[in-house]
């Protein structure tokens, strides 16, 4: 594997089996320029490739997570047909997200608004300070969430997520954990601790059991039942036959911890 990509905006780190990648223009809030989402690709990928991470927890600089697309980066001088190319880094980016074949955790350390909501819902897990918010206000400037609604509707419920978006409003952290959406809430002074309780606890499982299962959660809700079924009886077959299932097996009857080799 190569060394780590050269970013500007975004930071990327790693100790052990866990990789932080961290949005970093805390003095403008984290926007999602197109510079920073070139950087949150490139980092994603390196993670993805990078045989020794097992698990990615993405948070950002500062106070706030994200506050959203940096409108000033796209909507410059730019022509009609560049302004909705550069749209295709969003889809590049939510697109590796779900492909990444790793657990990503969201670290919410603040106010997580517009694309930055996008961003945060496409985390397998997300913990959240008890003072972060969550919104989509594009509506209070005349445009719709276009970008993250796919993202949104697959993790926000019909009538609440219509809310958010008609209405612009912010949502508490709290509101969110009652409606399944945000995994733990916590003071700031845990979340740390319990980031980095859960993604040890993440780095402990079969990698490829997490690879094949979490693909298989993003790739059937898209399917029609019958052929969900039938595509989820082909992974069950696959994942049983790795070594790491025989392992697992073994320790379980012989009452010890796993050695999960990621085969």
């Amino acid at each position: 594997m190569t060394g780590q990509p050269s970013l500007e905006q975004v930071r990327l780190s790693s100790a052990g089996p866990v990789a932080t990648v961290t949005l970093d223009r805390p003095e403008q809030r984290n926007p999602l320029s197109a510079v920073m989402l070139r950087d949150l690709a490139s980092a994603l990928r390196w993670c993805k490739e990078d045989s020794d991470v097992r698990v990615v927890v993405l948070t950002g600089a500062g106070r706030v997570f994200c506050a959203g697309a940096d409108l000033s980066s796209f909507d410059g001088d730019t022509s009609a047909i560049d302004k909705f190319r550069s749209r295709d880094l969003f889809v590049e980016l939510f697109v590796l997200m779900a492909e990444l074949g790793k657990p990503i955790v969201g670290r919410i350390n603040g106010h997580a608004l517009a694309g930055g909501f996008g961003l945060a819902c496409s985390c397998d897990l997300l913990v959240a300070v008890d003072t972060a918010t969550f919104g989509t206000p594009e509506i209070n400037v005349g445009i719709w969430p276009m970008m993250i609604q796919a993202i949104l509707s697959r993790n926000v419920p019909r009538k609440v997520l219509l809310e958010m978006e008609m209405l612009g409003d912010r949502w508490t952290a709290a509101q969110l954990h009652a409606l399944g959406v945000v995994n733990r809430v916590v003071p700031q002074e845990q979340l740390d601790t319990t980031v980095d309780a859960i993604a040890q606890h993440l780095a402990r499982k079969s990698p490829v059991a997490m690879r094949l299962g979490r693909d298989s959660f993003y790739r059937h809700q898209d399917m029609g039942f019958r052929a969900a079924m039938h595509y989820l009886h082909g992974q069950f077959l696959l994942v049983s036959q790795t070594e790491d299932s025989r392992e697992g097996i073994r320790a379980f009857f012989e009452k010890r911890e796993p050695d999960f080799k990621g085969r």
